[in-house]
């Protein structure tokens, strides 16, 4: 009886062990959504610059921290701060960029 127990509760462990990270996942892949258009986004504001088109790097510029402010929301909300906290300083480093494409 007492194997059975044990091995009930070590099941049930490993299940919410399992399907916790998965509740939590769907604003994650969001955050990660997010991050991923933020760089499509900064390859194009840099081929922009190449081609010399200033208003269009300023406005892709603009575009991307609208998304990095996006994905540390939707990181915030699924808990995984470290990674909000990685992308304040990514935000550090477009607010750098736009100083030195002259948009503020």
């Amino acid at each position: 009886m007492r194997n059975t127990i044990t091995t009930v509760l070590v099941a049930a462990t490993v299940f919410v062990g399992a399907v916790g990270p998965s509740i939590a996942r769907p604003s994650c892949a969001e955050g990660e959504r997010k991050v991923v258009e933020a760089n499509a986004l900064r390859y194009q504001a840099r081929q922009e610059a190449r081609i010399g088109d200033r208003g269009r790097v300023c406005d892709t510029l603009d575009e991307v921290g609208d998304r990095y402010a996006e994905a540390r929301d939707a990181f915030e909300d699924c808990g995984a701060d470290v990674v909000a906290i990685d992308l304040r300083s990514e935000s550090r480093a477009l607010r750098i960029a736009k100083s030195v494409n002259r948009c503020d």
